[in-house]
């Protein structure tokens, strides 16, 4: 199994239930590492006329054809803007590892 993080943005449109219906639907067949709700925000360029999204990021175990798999749905799914999937080498992954405990950290603080 290899290491993956992926970031997608969904169309401003959505509902709170749209979204979280959106993003449980691309959560299926890999086992989920880390997951972020980015919130809404303004994109660097207009794409398909919008100025905003909601961007989501997720981390995650799967084999390659899992990875396929996802991102013919991403193509496939009108409410997807844009999607960016990357294999982690060792040094991401520790990278990642890290930023998740900071983060578990200062949420704990708080």
């Amino acid at each position: 199994m290899n290491q993956y993080e992926t970031v997608f943005i969904l169309t401003p449109v959505l509902s709170d239930v749209q979204m979280k219906e959106a993003v449980e639907k691309f959560k299926e067949g890999a086992e989920i590492v880390n997951e972020e709700n980015w919130g809404m925000r303004k994109l660097a360029y207009p794409i398909e006329k919008k100025s905003t999204g909601f961007y989501e990021f997720i981390e995650f175990n799967a084999e390659p054809s899992v990875v396929e798999k996802l991102e013919v749905n991403f193509r496939r799914d009108e409410r997807v803007i844009r999607f960016l999937t990357t294999k982690q080498d060792k040094y991401a992954a520790e990278y990642a590892a890290k930023r998740r405990s900071l983060r578990q950290s200062k949420s704990e603080e708080a």
